[in-house]
C-alpha cells in the first residue's frame, strides 16, 4: 500500500491512503539519503509504501519513494545532527517578525540557501504590522528592499488584525506548502486565521528571553478547503546549513550566482582574491553587507543562533 505522511511524532508516522484512510506506522528497518544520518529518517511530505500489521490497527513503512526535494537543517549545538523539516514541498514560507521575537537577517540567509540548493520557491511573511511604529515600519521596508531586489517575494502581514491575509492565501492555493519560523513569529495564529476552525494552540512570548514558547510540537500537513495542502512545523530556533560544499555555496546566493562567471579566476571563493566581482558589486553597493557577512558566515562554519 502506498500513502503520503501526514503527521510526525518522532517514532510514529500518520499515513494517509488513496482512500483518505488514515493509518498509524512505524518505521521498518533504515532509510538513509546520500550517506546522511538524520534524527528522522521519514518526514511529513513524503511518500511512502506501508504494510498494515496482522491483527493490529498500526502498519509498518517499509520503503521511502525518492523525494523531489526536502529541507533540511542542522541544530546548531553540540549534536549537529540534521532533521529534516518536510520534502516534497511546491513553496516554503519562512514567516519572521522584526519584534518580540526578532529574527536575525542571517536566520532568514541560512534557510534561504537551504531552500535554493533544492530549488524549493520561497516568500518571506513579515507578520506582526500591528506592533510598528514609524521606526519599525522603516526598518520593515528596508528589509523587505534586502529581498526583493534579490528576487524573493515578500508579504506584511498583521495575524492579529488579518491585514494582508488574502495574498497569503492566494500564494497557498493548489501548491503543497512549508510554514517554517523561529517559535512565537506567529506561525500558528497566522494559519489559524487563513484556516478559520483549524484550531491550532498559540502561546505568548516570554518576557524573560523575547523568545517564543514552542506550541506546535510536531509537523502536521493539512488539507485546506480552497485548494492545496499546509505543513505546520514546530519552531526552529537555530538553523544550521548541512551537505552544501563551500565552493558552491554562493550558488545558492542568487546576487552572487549572476555574477559567477565574471570573476578573474574560475575557482574564486569570494573571499579575498583579485579580480572578485562578488567583492567589487560588495564594494560598490550592488551586493548587501548583511548578505556578504551570511556568506562569509557559512561559508567558515560560524552559524550564528538566530
Amino acid at each position: 500500500m502506498q500513502g503520503l505522511v501526514i503527521k510526525s511524532t518522532g517514532s510514529w508516522y500518520t499515513v494517509l491512503d488513496s482512500n483518505n484512510l488514515k493509518y498509524e506506522c512505524r518505521i521498518k528497518g533504515k532509510f538513509r539519503m546520500k550517506g546522511l544520518v538524520t534524527t528522522n529518517p521519514v518526514a511529513v511530505g513524503d511518500v511512502v509504501d506501508f504494510e498494515p500489521e496482522p491483527e493490529q490497527e498500526t502498519a509498518v513503512i517499509t520503503y521511502l519513494h525518492p523525494r523531489k526535494n526536502y529541507i533540511i537543517r542542522k541544530s546548531i549545538n553540540l549534536s549537529k545532527q540534521a532533521q529534516v523539516i518536510a520534502a516534497n514541498i511546491d513553496l516554503a514560507c519562512l514567516v519572521v517578525t522584526l519584534a518580540s521575537p526578532r529574527t536575525s537577517l542571517g536566520f532568514i540567509d541560512r534557510f534561504l540557501v537551504t531552500a535554493e540548493a533544492y530549488s524549493i520557491p520561497t516568500v518571506l511573511i513579515f507578520n506582526k504590522l500591528d506592533l510598528y511604529g514609524s521606526e519599525g515600519m522603516q526598518q520593515l521596508a528596508s528589509y523587505i528592499a534586502i529581498y526583493q531586489n534579490i528576487g524573493y517575494r515578500c508579504e506584511a502581514v498583521s495575524a492579529l488584525n488579518g491585514d494582508n491575509l488574502t495574498a497569503v492565501k492566494n500564494l497557498l492555493t493548489h501548491k503543497t506548502t512549508l510554514f517554517s519560523g523561529h517559535s512565537g513569529v506567529g506561525k500558528s495564529s497566522l494559519i489559524n486565521q487563513i484556516v478559520p476552525g483549524i484550531g491550532l494552540r498559540t502561546g505568548i512570548i516570554s518576557d524573560f528571553s523575547d523568545k517564543g514558547k514552542h506550541t506546535t510540537t510536531f509537523a502536521e500537513m493539512f488539507h485546506l478547503p480552497f485548494g492545496g495542502k499546509l505543513i505546520d512545523t514546530p519552531g526552529i530556533r537555530e538553523l544550521g546549513v548541512v551537505d552544501i560544499k563551500k565552493e558552491e555555496l554562493s550558488h545558492f546566493f542568487p546576487e552572487m550566482r549572476q555574477r559567477l562567471n565574471t570573476c578573474k579566476y574560475h575557482n574564486c571563493v569570494h573571499i579575498n582574491e583579485p579580480g572578485c566581482a562578488i567583492l567589487t558589486a560588495l564594494k560598490n553597493g550592488e551586493i548587501e553587507s548583511s548578505r556578504y557577512d551570511s556568506y562569509t558566515s557559512i561559508y567558515f562554519g560560524n552559524d550564528s543562533r538566530g
